[in-house]
């Protein structure tokens, strides 16, 4: 990666496009954050104000520019997260696949890793996953700190059983998530302006809703593509429309899990990493915007998944470095076929959606089949029971039933 990385300027490798990000955008950020303010009147400024402690990290490094530094804090990331799943993989009950997962998983993307700071943001959601066996309020914390930085870890603690783990680890969650809030306050001007701009995206040509309408350049819509808000996004007629059926296609993915937990009966080890996989690639698949360094997110909870042996998500995983592979095809090779939706490009969004996509009706399915599992099995029991239990003269006998049914724990 690290050797792309240095080869960024090939064609096959974007132009130099992957590693501009760094020394030209956020270098620029880091100039505004480190002078007290948030980027406010910046259209690219999207994000919580999280975001701005990990762009002003690299300038404290010393010794190395802002993009060596960057580079070299995301590395330590990677390393930290690697770390994180193979001690966790040694433990009873876990294996190393994690650790083996994300390993492979990450160079699948090519040099962007490392130049985009998502992997910061996984780090958040990976170590609270992975503390949860320890310290519900250690795992809460490390959601609301990864989402102030990204929105999207905060999904992590949605699959944490009901009772206790959830109060303990949502109270930590809420009182972390309010007092770094207020700090980001007190230290910095305009420190929710990311909403305002976030408000005005429109379709992402990546997404599954810019595939559709890719797809319908070739049937004579008359729509076009054009930069804005830090993106390729399309322009023309129903494009509002398409923006407001990803916008409710959230939030039936969001009632879909809401219905999940209430109905959940079965919580096993690996239930809350399995519920955390679902709901992101849910939130992920019905967004306006799928970038590629989504796929990191991606990679982490699956690689979460994989360190356990009770997770249902090993189809899944599959599903998703194979999407993974994909999304480096379109970006950066194919780039230009797939904003100039050509048959190519439209060809290569079409097949990485709809791995997507199948991966998250596939994630979900399991994860409900399996928390439901407990149940369905609890009716059925106590009916052999009873039919065991009838002798050949057709007799109950009494002692039978009442001993199966404390095998079964009642």
């Amino acid at each position: 990666m690290l050797w792309l990385l240095a080869h960024n300027n090939e064609r096959p490798l974007g132009h130099g496009a992957v590693a501009r990000e760094v020394w030209r955008l956020y270098f620029h950020w880091y100039g505004v954050l480190s002078h007290g303010a948030f980027p406010a009147h910046d259209t690219l400024w999207q994000y919580p104000p999280g975001a701005g402690a990990v762009l002003l990290a690299p300038g404290l490094v010393p010794g190395l520019s802002y993009f060596q530094a960057f580079v070299a804090l995301t590395l330590a990331t990677d390393a930290l997260i690697t770390a994180a799943l193979a001690r966790a993989g040694t433990r009873s009950g876990r294996t190393l696949l994690g650790a083996a997962f994300w390993t492979g998983g990450l160079p699948l993307l090519l040099h962007l890793p490392l130049a985009r700071y998502d992997v910061e943001v996984t780090a958040f959601a990976v170590l609270s996953l992975l503390a949860l066996s320890r310290s519900t309020r250690a795992c809460g914390a490390l959601a609301a700190l990864g989402a102030l930085v990204k929105v999207w870890p905060a999904l992590v603690l949605l699959g944490l059983e009901r009772g206790r783990p959830t109060r303990t680890a949502w109270l930590s969650a809420a009182l972390t998530g309010t007092v770094t809030l207020a700090a980001f306050v007190g230290s910095f001007r305009n420190p929710l302006a990311f909403l305002r701009q976030q408000g005005g995206r429109g379709v992402q040509v990546e997404s599954l809703g810019g595939t559709a309408l890719s797809l319908a350049r070739h049937a004579g819509w008359p729509g076009r593509t054009r930069y804005q808000y830090g993106a390729i996004e399309l322009v023309g007629p129903h494009v509002r429309a398409v923006a407001t059926v990803s916008l409710a296609l959230t939030a039936a993915a969001f009632a879909l899990l809401l219905l999940w937990r209430v109905r959940a009966r079965h919580w096993s080890p690996a239930t809350p990493y399995d519920a955390a996989l679902s709901a992101v690639l849910l939130f992920t698949v019905t967004s306006r915007v799928i970038s590629p360094q989504y796929m990191i997110w991606l990679l982490g909870l699956a690689a979460v998944c994989l360190s356990s042996r009770h997770t249902t998500q090993r189809p899944v995983a599959a599903l998703i470095v194979a999407a993974t592979a994909l999304s480096a095809v379109a970006y950066p090779a194919f780039y230009t076929e797939v904003v100039r939706c050509t048959w190519t490009g439209c060809l290569l969004m079409l097949a990485r959606n709809g791995l997507l996509a199948t991966a998250a009706v596939l994630s979900l399915t399991r994860l409900w089949r399996a928390t439901r599992r407990r149940e369905s099995t609890a009716r059925v029991r106590p009916a052999a029971v009873g039919r065991a239990a009838v002798g050949r003269a057709g007799r109950p006998r009494m002692s039978a039933a009442p001993a199966s049914l404390r095998g079964d724990g009642g």
